[in-house]
Formats: structure tokens, sequence, C-alpha cells
């Protein structure tokens, strides 16, 4: 069990199980949201419980971005495809977080400069991705 919270404290989120892993994201909509690059760890619906008031944005036909409406803190991307859609969390509202390995970075043709990430785990560019997953024709709304 890991528990974070936003900048402000107004939403806490306990996570009871999650992926073990994050990932990278440097598409042109998470370099807007993040304002340079997006990174998540995956957790179970199931396993997640949300306290205190969140605002949602719809950000593409597909998926959902979540933020604390008082502080503006970002607190996951989902997918809106079915109710029980794992969350990718914001790993900085959880202490514990610091312990989770990158494992995977996409979009990395796509990576503002300076922000090469190190370490040996798997990369795709935006070409690689858009291949095999749902994406915004044109990398951004």
């Amino acid at each position: 069990m890991i528990e974070g919270h936003c900048l402000c404290g107004a939403v806490t989120i306990r996570v009871a199980e999650h992926g073990g892993f994050t990932g990278a994201c440097h598409c042109r909509m998470c370099q807007r949201w993040s304002g340079a690059l997006f990174v998540s760890f995956n957790a179970p619906a199931a396993a997640v419980t949300v306290t205190g008031e969140v605002a949602r944005y719809q950000s593409s036909t597909f998926a959902e971005r979540g933020f604390c409406p008082k502080c503006g803190s970002h607190l996951w991307v989902r997918n809106t495809d079915r109710d029980d859609a794992p969350y990718d969390l914001i790993p900085g509202l959880f202490d514990a977080a610091r312990d989770i390995p990158l494992t995977s970075e996409i979009y990395t043709d796509r990576a503002l400069p300076g922000l090469a990430l190190a370490g040996d785990h798997r990369r795709a560019t935006r070409a690689e991705y858009e291949a095999k997953n749902a994406h915004i024709e044109g990398d951004a709304p």
C-alpha cells in the first residue's frame, strides 16, 4: 500500500498494488499537460482509492486526465473505454514511488532538447508506438 496526495492535500490517493514500474511519454499532448514530459505508474482500478474532489478532463476520445480543482496538481491519465480501466498515476504524488524503476519511454523522437532519459529501458519512437496503440492523429489535439 502506498499513499500520496496533491500539492494542497485536498486529494489523497491510496494504491493497494501497482505494476512496479514507471513509464515516460514525450508526445505533444503530454508535453502540453506536464510542461515537458509525462511520467506515470500503472495501478488496477480496484486497487485505487481516491478521497477528495477531483476534476476530470476528457483529453481525447479514449482518455481522461484527472487533477485537483484546488491546486491544479495532475493526478492521473485513464482510458475511458471501460469502468475498470487501470490508472496511470503521477509518481510525484507518492513518496514511496521514488523506488519504482523507469522501464519504458515512448515518443522518444519527440522529446524536448535536454530531456533524454538515461538508463537501460525500452524505448519507442512515435511511429513505433502508434503502430501498436491508440493515439491522437497528429500527436496533439
